[in-house]
C-alpha cells in the first residue's frame, strides 16, 4: 500500500511539474506572438517617425518648405504602401488567424512536453522504485569493478591500430633485436631494449609481453618501476582502461612502493572508471599537490580532477601551476596569543582538535613524510603512546624504500618514545 501511494504521489507531483512547465512556455510563445510585428507594422511606424522628424526639422529651419513638401510626399506614399500591405495579410493588432494559430501551437506544445515527458520516463526510467541509496551505489560500484572486462577482452574489441612508419634501417634492426631475444632467454638487458623500442614502434602489446616476460627472469628483484610500466603498457595497450590485469600490477608497484606516482594515478583512473569518483578524487588530489609539478601525472589530473570533485561532490580548486600547496606551518602570533588566553584543558582540546584532524587527512589523502613525523611528534607530546606508534607503523608502511623520508620519521618516533 505504502509503494502504490508513493508511486502515485510520484506522479502527481511529476505532472503538476511538467504542467507547470508547458504552462510558462505556452504563455511565453503566446506573448511572444501577441506582441511581435510584422515587417510591414514595423516599416510603418519608422515612416512615422520620419514624417515626424520633417516636421521638426521644417519648423526649425534646417529644410526648405519646397524640400519637407517633396520628402513628405514620398514618405506618405510610403505609408500607403506599408499601411496596405497589413491589412493584406491580417497582421493587425486585432484577433485573427495567426493569433489562433498561435494558441494552438502552445497546446499542442503542451500537450508533447507532458505526454512525451512521461512515455520518456516509462522506457527509461523504474516507476516506483525508490531513490538508489549511497550503499547500494557502493556496492554496484564494486560489482562493476569485479566484473569488468579483461585486457583481452578489451583489446579485441578495438580497431587494430596502424603501424608506424619507421625507417628501412630501424625496421632491421628491431627484426635483428627480437631474434636475439628469442635466442637469449636470460638476456635482462635485451629485453628491456626491446620493451622500449616496441613502445617507441607503437606496438604496446608486443612492448608489455615483452616486459612480463622481464618481470618472470626479474623474480624478486623486480622492483615498483618494473610493475608499474608493466601497468602502463597495458593501460596503452587498451586506450585508457584499466584492466584488472594492469590493477594486479599497479597493486604489485604500490606494495614495493606505496608513493610510486605513475601508480598511484592509475589507481586513480582505475577508481574513476569504475564508479568511485571519491576515491579518484582523494588520490589525484594527494598527487597534484605533492608534485613535483614537472611530473607526467600532473596535466593529466589538472585536467580532470574539476569533474572528478564535481563528481565526488566536492568544492574544490586546484593549486594554479607554480603555486606551492599549502604547507605546513606552525602557530602565529594570534594564535600563540590565543592559547595564552587558554585554561590548560583548553589549550590541550585545542591541540587534540588539530593531531585528530592531521591524522584523518592523512588516513584518507596521504601526505608527506614531515606531515607524518608532526602527527608522531603531536601524538607524543600528548602522551597518547600506542596512536603514535600506530602513526609510525603506517608511516613506515607508506615511506617503505625511501631512506630520507624513514630517517626523518624514525628520528620523530624516537623523540615521542615509540620502539622500533
Amino acid at each position: 500500500m505504502e509503494t502504490m501511494e508513493a508511486w502515485m504521489l510520484f506522479w502527481i507531483i511529476s505532472g503538476a511539474l511538467a504542467t507547470a512547465v508547458a504552462a510558462l512556455l505556452a504563455l511565453a510563445m503566446l506573448r511572444g506572438r501577441a506582441g511581435a510585428a510584422s515587417p510591414a507594422a514595423y516599416d510603418l511606424q519608422v515612416y512615422r517617425d520620419q514624417l515626424a522628424e520633417v516636421d521638426r526639422e521644417r519648423a526649425r529651419g534646417a529644410i526648405a518648405d519646397a524640400d519637407a513638401e517633396r520628402i513628405r510626399a514620398e514618405i506618405s506614399r510610403r505609408i500607403l504602401a506599408a499601411d496596405a500591405q497589413l491589412e493584406s495579410t491580417g497582421t493587425g493588432t486585432g484577433p485573427g488567424q495567426p493569433a489562433a494559430a498561435g494558441r494552438a501551437a502552445a497546446v499542442l506544445g503542451a500537450v508533447v512536453l507532458i505526454g512525451g515527458s512521461a512515455g520518456l520516463y516509462l522506457v527509461l526510467g523504474t516507476p516506483g522504485k525508490p531513490d538508489m541509496g549511497l550503499q547500494q551505489r557502493l556496492a554496484n560500484a564494486e560489482v562493476a569493478r569485479e566484473s569488468r572486462p579483461s585486457q583481452a577482452e578489451v583489446e579485441g574489441d578495438l580497431p587494430a591500430s596502424p603501424p608506424r612508419d619507421v625507417a628501412p634501417e630501424f625496421a632491421e634492426l628491431m627484426e635483428k633485436l627480437r631474434a636475439a631475444v628469442a635466442n637469449r632467454p636470460g638476456d635482462v638487458r635485451g629485453l628491456r631494449l626491446l620493451v622500449r623500442n616496441e613502445a617507441n614502434m607503437g606496438n604496446f602489446r608486443a612492448a608489455y609481453k615483452a616486459q612480463e616476460k622481464l618481470l618472470s627472469m626479474l623474480g624478486d628483484r623486480a622492483g615498483a618501476e618494473e610493475y608499474a610500466d608493466y601497468a602502463e603498457l597495458m593501460i596503452i595497450a587498451a586506450r585508457g582502461y584499466v584492466s584488472p590485469e594492469a590493477e594486479k600490477a599497479l597493486m604489485a608497484a604500490l606494495r614495493r612502493d606505496p608513493r610510486h606516482g605513475a601508480a598511484r594515478y592509475y589507481m586513480g583512473l582505475m577508481a574513476a572508471q569504475t564508479g568511485r569518483p571519491d576515491r579518484t578524487f582523494k588520490v589525484w588530489r594527494a598527487l597534484l599537490e605533492e608534485g613535483p609539478g614537472d611530473a607526467p601525472w600532473i596535466a593529466p589530473i589538472r585536467e580532470q580532477i574539476g569533474q572528478v570533485a564535481r563528481r565526488a561532490g566536492v568544492n574544490y580548486t586546484a593549486p594554479q601551476p607554480g603555486e606551492a600547496a599549502p604547507a605546513l606551518r606552525g602557530p602565529n602570533a594570534e594564535d600563540r596569543q590565543a592559547a595564552a588566553d587558554m585554561s590548560a584543558e583548553e589549550r590541550q582540546q585545542m591541540i587534540r582538535s588539530m593531531v585528530t584532524g592531521l591524522s584523518e587527512r592523512l588516513a584518507d589523502e596521504g601526505g608527506t613524510a614531515a606531515e607524518w613525523a608532526r602527527l608522531i611528534g603531536a601524538y607524543g607530546v600528548l602522551g597518547e603512546t600506542e596512536r603514535a606508534q600506530q602513526a609510525w607503523s603506517d608511516a613506515k608502511q607508506a615511506f617503505a624504500g625511501q631512506p630520507q623520508a624513514l630517517e626523518q620519521l624514525r628520528a620523530a618516533a624516537v623523540r615521542a618514545g615509540v620502539s622500533e
